[in-house]
């Protein structure tokens, strides 16, 4: 795998669990929207993904969800949804996200989600929702 997007038909990467049945449907919305194959979907729950390759560890990409964009640029949490709903011809429900009011509580909302999704998803184990 290289740093940089193979295609450039597309403008956003996706990397999201597949584990997660709440990410997989999410993910298969926009799949469906997705007719312009503007978005790379990367499961980084597969056997054959290495978190190595793109400098980051496991960890970070259960953290929270992360996305590419195709100058190598990385983006996190919100951001990426913003991102992959533009890409689907969405963009005009995606701009009031960025008011500072509604933008404060999607971030605060999607930190309270991420922090508790395999909770949430029944996927606990002691080495994953342990407190340290």
């Amino acid at each position: 795998m290289s740093n940089q997007l193979s295609s450039t038909n597309h403008t956003v990467e996706v990397f999201y669990d597949g584990e997660c049945p709440l990410c997989l449907r999410e993910i298969k919305l926009l799949r469906f929207l997705d007719r312009n194959t503007r978005i790379r979907f990367t499961d980084i729950a597969t056997a054959d993904f290495n978190a190595a390759e793109y400098e980051k560890t496991p960890a970070q990409f259960m953290d929270e969800i992360h996305g590419r964009l195709p100058d190598g640029q990385w983006i996190i949490g919100v951001e990426v949804f913003r991102q992959l709903y533009a890409a689907v011809g969405l963009g005009l429900l995606v701009w009031p996200t960025r008011l500072p009011g509604i933008s404060h509580a999607l971030n605060f909302s999607y930190q309270v989600f991420a922090k508790n999704r395999l909770r949430l998803t029944g996927r606990c184990t002691k080495e994953t929702c342990e407190v340290g």
